[in-house]
């Protein structure tokens, strides 16, 4: 177990030799869109992975993320929400996995958003598990097609960061901040 002296996404790092080897190894095509986010979790590193390895969970605190559907150990069918009231699908592998520290996947051919991505567990000693996301994209329709999910709050780079805060949020104390009201609160303000 090494401690990660730099808590910035791959896209992001001021080393740069760490920056182009994770950055190299993400599959990227012609018009991809690059990100990463990265937060800092008070939750062992095992916890972390092992939540974040049954990929069924993660509808729990991503939130355009509508089911995952696992078709075998490696392949996984994901259905998210998109602009206007409308969802895309794809098929997804997973690429490698480490057991604690490192989950990556790339779409499957056909998909409606190639995208391909890794997520990174790193010890950060008393203050928990640093967890990096960083993904690859081809947005549909190019820039276009960016700035419109931009404007209906769909574009990953948003959901990313907001993703992550989520998980934090789960992970720390066991429920996500939110503030909708549940059907009851509804109920007793209308009443």
């Amino acid at each position: 177990m090494t401690m990660a002296k730099d808590d910035a996404p791959a896209t992001t790092s001021k080393i740069r030799e760490v920056r182009a080897e994770e950055v190299a190894m993400m599959p990227l095509s012609k018009g991809d869109s690059l990100l990463g986010r990265t937060v800092t979790i008070n939750r062992p590193r095992a916890e972390l992975f092992a939540y974040w390895s049954d990929l069924t969970k993660l509808p729990t605190f991503m939130d355009n993320v509508e089911r995952i559907d696992m078709l075998s150990n490696t392949r996984s069918h994901w259905v998210v929400k998109a602009p206007a009231g409308k969802t895309v699908e794809w098929d997804a592998i997973i690429t490698d996995k480490r057991e604690g520290e490192l989950i990556a996947w790339a779409s499957t051919e056909g998909a409606d958003i190639p995208n391909s991505g890794r997520i990174e567990f790193r010890d950060a000693g008393d203050r928990g598990t640093i967890v990096t996301a960083t993904i690859a994209y081809d947005p549909p329709a190019g820039i276009i097609g960016k700035v419109v999910a931009k404007l209906f709050q769909r574009e990953p780079a948003i959901q990313a960061r907001r993703d992550l805060r989520r998980f934090k949020q789960l992970m720390e104390t066991g429920e996500i901040a939110t503030a909708s009201w549940t059907q009851k609160q509804l109920q007793e303000e209308t009443a």
